[in-house]
């Protein structure tokens, strides 16, 4: 699904989760091959906030490579990697079993002579497809990449496609500025 709300190829949208507001806007977005927590809102401060890379907050995501990365391989993430865009910012990375998500459509593809492992990777910057590129820089590319976490606020057991409003409470801790 594209992480907006209209488009002229008509793909499937936001749009068809609910009936959101009409000045509701994502906050940062996910590729269409990517999953996971996505933060729709009006709330125009809030959005400033979150998408202001001046801020750092950080970002969780769950990714699945193909390949198990050693710890030397997991230490380039965390020095940061030299991208075309330039060099990362360090990355908090380690190798977590495999998370309990629902399959996913399509499914990704698999080979059965290579073994995959699952990363979890926080960064606080947030560049187009940096996940992929950063795991795919050290010889491991993403096969299944799910944002779990947003600052204070997880992804939790919310399922694909759903929708649930936050708790006023859960905003104001998003809005609650803490150095990284």
């Amino acid at each position: 699904m594209l992480t907006q709300f209209t488009d002229k190829e008509n793909r499937l949208t936001l749009s068809s989760l609910h009936n959101f507001p009409k000045d509701a806007y994502p906050v940062g977005r996910l590729d269409v091959d990517s999953e996971g927590l996505l933060i729709i809102t009006n709330d125009k401060a809030l959005t400033d906030y979150l998408l202001n890379p001046k801020n750092k907050h950080e970002r969780e995501y769950f990714a699945q490579v193909e390949g198990i990365p050693t710890e030397n391989d997991l230490q380039k993430l965390r020095d940061g990697i030299v991208l075309k865009d330039g060099l990362t910012l360090p990355a908090k990375v380690k190798m977590i079993n495999e998370p309990d998500f629902q399959p996913r459509v399509p499914p990704i593809r698999e080979r059965k002579n290579i073994t995959t492992s699952w990363l979890s990777l926080t960064l606080i910057e947030g560049r187009n497809r940096q996940v992929r590129r950063m795991t795919a820089a050290i010889g491991f590319p993403t096969l299944r990449l799910v944002r779990v976490r947003v600052r204070n606020l997880l992804l939790g057991n919310l399922g694909v496609g759903k929708v649930r409003e936050l708790k006023e409470s859960e905003i104001e801790k998003l809005k609650k500025i803490s150095s990284p």
